[in-house]
């Protein structure tokens, strides 16, 4: 490689460090400490976690010193790929925690609830769906929402509704029919 190459440098301690160089790892880690912990930051956006992640790439350096190939990857990109990867595995980690403690925290109010009504999850998933029927029903014809709010709101037949709106019973099925195709496309979208 040439020596003038601006990957030379990297590479030469990249070779250091699969040798078990430790003072080639101080000198990469004082080289590219910074650019590194600035695409951990970028990935899992808080300070203390992007240290973590570095901490963590740094050692995986280390030990996968020995597998880099200058030939297949440059080294920033390489180090970089160990970087992003060890931030996705920590958010991953994160998500997975946070995953275990919503479940303890649903199955102790489950415990310390009425088990016969329904959960702050329930409730939750129920208000929802409500926003998004609500929603859906607002983009509607008038006529559609009116009819279709009758029917299933006051619980009304077709042809009470066909009697209260004067409509003819045909027509009054057609705009129902015609709403909920179209309330159904609309809530597809949110599920």
């Amino acid at each position: 490689m040439n020596v003038d190459h601006p990957d030379a440098k990297l590479i030469a301690l990249l070779e250091r460090i699969a040798l078990k160089d430790q003072a080639a790892l101080k000198f990469l880690y004082d080289e590219c400490a910074g650019k590194l912990y600035g695409l951990a930051l970028r990935v899992v956006s808080h300070r203390e976690f992007a240290e973590d992640v570095l901490q963590e790439a740094f050692l995986n350096i280390w030990r996968s010193a020995p597998d880099y190939s200058a030939s297949l990857s440059p080294p920033m990109a390489w180090m970089g790929l160990i970087v992003r990867s060890r931030a996705l595995d920590l958010l991953r980690r994160r998500a997975a925690e946070r995953t275990h403690l919503t479940q303890e925290i649903d199955e102790t109010l489950a415990d310390t609830l009425d088990s016969g009504g329904p959960t702050p999850l329930d409730t939750a998933q129920a208000s929802e769906q409500a926003w998004a029927l609500n929603q859906c029903l607002s983009r509607l014809e008038n006529k559609q929402r009116e009819v279709v709010n009758l029917a299933y709101m006051r619980d009304l037949s077709h042809s009470e509704l066909a009697t209260q709106l004067q409509l003819p019973l045909g027509t009054v099925k057609t705009w129902i029919r015609r709403g909920l195709d179209q309330l159904r496309l609309c809530m597809a979208r949110f599920a």
